[in-house]
C-alpha cells in the first residue's frame, strides 16, 4: 500500500524539538502530572493507585469496571460505555474507522482543509475521494448544497472535522443535523473528527457531537488537545455498537491495549474535567483575544476569527510561498508556524495559540518584524 506523506506531522517532526518560539502547536497548554495531581485534589490517593497498578497489558476495551469508558461516554448526551472503543489517540481512532469501513473503490466525501488522514488514507486503499473545499468567504464553513450534489447513493463515507483543523470554523447543530439528513439520504456514515471538541470561544465549550445526532455518526476525540494531554496518546471512538465490534477486529491487530498509566491518568483527568476545561477556556479565550488584537493591527494579516478550536488560519500578504515563509521565519526569529500549503492553502499559514500566553505574544511580535522585514526587501 502506498501513502502521500504527511505533511503536516512531517513539517512538526523536522522542527518542533529545535524551534524557540513554537506558534505550531495544537494542544491546550501541557498539563504535567504534579498539575494533573493538584487539579484531582487527591495527589496523594492517586499515587498510590499509581504506585499499585501492575504494568501489565491492560483490558483491552478500556479500564476494568467500565471507568475509563463511562467517563468518556459522559461528554456525549445519548451514550453508553458500550458505544465506547479506547485507542491510541484520535489519530488511532480515525484510521480504524477508515480501515473498517472503506474499500477498494468506495466513494468517500472529505470536506478539506482538514487533518491529512480524512482523504489521504482513504484514498491508499483505493477509495475514490471527492473534496468538499471550505472557503474563506464562507467562513471556512461548508456549502451543504455542495456537499448534497457530491454525496450519491453509492457515498459510503462523510469526512468532517469539528471544531476544524486548521481554521477554527464551527458547524454548528443545525449544520451537523443537515449533514445527517444528507448522508442518510445515501446511507452513508458520518465520522466527525471531533478532537477539539470542548473549547469553544463561548458557553460551556461543547458542540453537538455527530455521534447524538444520526445512528450511523461516528465521533473520535482523545485527551490530546482541550484535555492537554497528548503523552498519554489515548483517545476514542464513540458511535454505534455493530460498528464498534467491526473496528474491534481491525483493533486486534494494531492494539493490545493502551497502557495501564495511561488509562489511569485519563480517568483522573476526566474525573476532573471541570477543572481542566476551565483552564482550557481560560488559555483560549484569553490568547484567542491576544492573536486578534495583533491580527486587526496589522494590514498584511487577516484572518476569519475562530470559533472554536486552537487554531487559525492566517493569510499573509507577502509574495512569498508558505514553505519558504515557514522556513525563513523559523530560521530567522526561532518563530514556528505551520506553512498553509501542508493543508492545500497556498500563502496562508496556521497558528496554535493554545499554548503559553507570554511565548504567544513574544512569537506574534517576532512574526510582526519578520513581516516588516519582507516589505522592506
Amino acid at each position: 500500500m502506498k501513502i502521500r506523506e504527511f505533511e503536516v506531522e512531517r513539517w512538526m517532526n523536522d522542527h518542533e524539538e529545535t524551534c524557540r518560539y513554537n506558534l505550531a502547536e495544537t494542544c491546550v497548554r501541557s498539563l504535567t502530572t504534579a498539575e494533573l495531581l493538584a487539579l484531582s485534589g487527591r495527589r496523594e490517593e492517586v499515587l498510590a493507585e499509581l504506585e499499585a497498578t501492575p504494568l501489565t497489558y491492560g483490558p483491552i476495551p478500556g479500564s476494568l469496571r467500565l471507568r475509563l469508558r463511562r467517563l468518556v461516554a459522559g461528554l456525549y448526551t445519548a451514550q453508553g460505555p458500550d458505544n465506547v472503543l479506547i485507542t491510541h489517540g484520535a489519530i488511532g481512532a480515525n484510521a480504524l474507522v477508515h480501515s473498517t469501513l472503506v474499500e477498494p473503490g468506495d466513494h468517500v466525501v472529505a470536506v478539506v482543509p482538514t487533518y491529512q488522514q480524512h482523504y489521504s488514507i482513504p484514498d491508499s486503499y483505493g477509495a475514490r475521494v471527492d473534496h468538499l473545499p471550505l472557503r474563506e468567504e464562507n467562513g471556512w464553513l461548508p456549502d451543504l448544497d455542495a456537499l448534497d450534489r457530491l454525496v450519491t447513493p453509492d457515498t459510503r463515507l462523510i469526512a468532517v472535522n469539528n471544531p476544524n483543523n486548521p481554521t477554527g470554523a464551527l458547524i454548528d447543530e443545525a449544520g451537523l443535523t443537515r449533514i445527517a439528513k444528507i448522508a442518510e439520504r445515501a446511507g452513508a456514515w458520518v465520522l466527525c473528527d471531533e478532537v477539539y471538541r470542548g473549547v469553544d470561544q463561548h458557553g460551556d465549550g461543547f458542540t453537538t457531537s455527530i455521534a447524538d445526532l444520526y445512528e450511523r455518526g461516528i465521533s473520535t476525540g482523545s485527551m490530546s488537545k482541550p484535555f492537554s494531554l497528548a503523552g498519554l496518546r489515548l483517545g476514542w471512538i464513540v458511535g454505534p455498537t455493530g460498528l464498534l465490534a467491526d473496528v474491534a477486529t481491525h483493533r486486534d491487530y494494531s492494539t493490545i491495549s493502551v497502557g495501564r498509566v495511561d488509562d489511569l491518568l485519563a480517568c483522573v483527568a476526566l474525573e476532573n474535567k471541570d477543572a481542566i476545561l476551565a483552564r482550557a477556556h481560560r488559555i483560549t479565550r484569553t490568547n484567542l483575544a491576544v492573536l486578534d488584537e495583533w491580527v486587526t493591527g496589522r494590514d498584511d494579516i487577516g484572518y476569519v476569527r475562530p470559533a472554536s478550536g486552537t487554531t487559525a488560519l492566517l493569510r499573509y500578504r507577502a509574495p512569498i510561498g508558505s514553505y519558504a515563509f515557514c522556513t525563513r521565519l523559523l530560521e530567522r526569529t526561532g518563530v514556528m508556524f505551520t506553512p498553509g500549503a501542508a493543508f492545500g492553502i497556498e500563502h496562508t499559514v496556521r497558528i496554535g495559540f493554545a499554548d503559553d500566553t507570554e511565548t504567544l505574544r513574544t512569537g506574534l511580535d517576532l512574526a510582526g518584524g519578520f513581516l516588516d522585514h519582507l516589505a522592506q526587501a
